[in-house]
């Protein structure tokens, strides 16, 4: 399993929101890169980036900050947030991230997910937002009618290759990961799942990684120091 720290940006900063929300924004660092060099001390060869201002407004506002994580990390980096067009998926691809995440727009504007995987394939991962049950969209602000089961039915058959999954009731409120909702996804559907939000403990890497989940990613829980980085990467493997 791969171990996925993660660094949500907003105005060049690292922070972190409380379940999703806007309003309870946590600064944690005012230069991401360093945060992405410490990762990379730790041992994770893997890491994942949000645009939260992206997310939010649909147009991303920290690609330079995500050139120089790409420039300084050297690992894999994938990247999420207000991805709504191919001229931005072109931009990150070149600028070297090696993978483009689509949310909303996976959900509301299919052409763009089928021409963005036509030109890029395994490069485009899909990032789904789920809240009871449902996909959430937009930064988390609406909750569309669609189910879990048939957003991932739908991308299996389009040919996604990797799907990161967040249940937001989980994320930044450290009371670990939804362990019964990514198995049930892994063992339903073939397609890489990446567990997002809870990850709060060890014990929630051992747990995924033993299901066969392809990553995990941890975020609130390195800035808070509840999990050793280094000690994540080494169980994950």
């Amino acid at each position: 399993m791969n171990i996925f720290p993660a660094i949500d940006l907003f105005g060049g900063k690292a922070v972190r929101l409380y379940k999703g929300d806007y309003a309870q924004m946590t600064v944690y660092n005012d230069n991401p890169v360093s945060v992405a060099e410490d990762f990379k001390r730790c041992g994770a060869d893997h890491i994942h980036l949000v645009d939260l201002e992206g997310a939010k407004n649909g147009v991303p506002a920290n690609q330079e900050t995500i050139e120089n994580i790409c420039a300084s990390f050297g690992g894999f980096v994938e990247v999420g947030g207000g991805i709504r067009n191919m001229e931005t998926v072109d931009a990150y691809i070149k600028a070297g991230v090696n993978r483009v995440i689509l949310g909303t727009a996976a959900v509301t504007d299919k052409e763009f997910l089928k021409k963005a995987l036509l030109k890029y394939g395994s490069k485009i991962a899909v990032g789904v937002d789920l809240k009871d049950g449902y996909v959430a969209i937009k930064g988390w602000t609406e909750v569309s009618d669609i189910t879990a089961t048939d957003f991932f039915e739908e991308m299996t058959s389009l040919g996604v290759s990797a799907v990161i999954c967040t249940d937001i009731s989980k994320d930044g409120a450290m009371q670990g990961t939804n362990r019964s909702l990514y198995k049930e996804l892994s063992d339903m559907f073939d397609i890489d799942i990446i567990a997002s939000g809870g990850v709060s403990g060890i014990e929630d890497v051992r747990a995924l990684k033993e299901m066969n989940v392809y990553g995990a990613i941890i975020g609130k829980a390195y800035y808070t120091g509840a999990i050793d980085l280094k000690e994540a990467v080494e169980v994950a493997k």
